[in-house]
């Protein structure tokens, strides 16, 4: 079984960015060993003074895990048009190292309209030279109204998070080539 690590890019308990990880999950459960991470509160703020030497224990921590996972899979919402706060925070953590280069990486941000938030994580981890391609992104415009405590409400959506798992799953096993 594969190891991914799952970010969770949302503040908020009980998010609709926490249930859509749940739902992977189930969806991957026979392929994936799924491992969340969804306390970036805990994360101290970035320092860049610190991010070589003296790094935090958390951080340390955190970036053992990302390398150690065979594949990332960022779950995240929009924030005023932007990622949280919280999610770049930790991703700034980590742009001095490699952990994040070559790293199969998946990409679902849902919000209201998430666009431009998703635009900007797939820039920032294409920075970061972390392994994606189109078809392991997903924009998932008006979540609210498409999940609930069961599950996902909508056909198109639900198609759509199957598509982007067979995507991922190829993407890792390509890596492993």
């Amino acid at each position: 079984m594969k190891k991914i690590l799952a970010i969770n890019g949302s503040a908020s308990d009980n998010s609709s960015n926490q249930k859509l990880i749940e739902i992977f999950a189930d969806m991957t459960k026979d392929y994936f060993s799924l491992k969340v991470f969804d306390d970036l509160k805990s994360l101290p703020h970035f320092d860049p003074e610190l991010s070589a030497d003296n790094t935090p224990e958390a951080i340390l921590k955190f970036r053992q895990e990302i390398e150690m996972a065979d594949g990332i899979l960022i779950c995240t919402p929009e924030y005023v048009f932007s990622i949280p706060s919280g999610l770049k925070n930790a991703i700034e953590w980590c742009v001095s190292t490699t952990v994040f280069s070559e790293k199969p990486t998946a990409i679902i941000t849902a919000s209201a309209s998430a666009e431009k938030g998703h635009e900007e994580l797939q820039l920032i981890m294409k920075t970061l030279m972390a392994k994606f391609t189109p078809e392991t992104t997903l924009l998932i415009q008006g979540i609210k109204g498409k999940i609930d405590a069961q599950g996902l409400l909508d056909t198109s959506t639900k198609k759509d998070l199957a598509n982007f798992t067979d995507a991922f799953k190829k993407l890792i096993e390509y890596d492993r080539l």
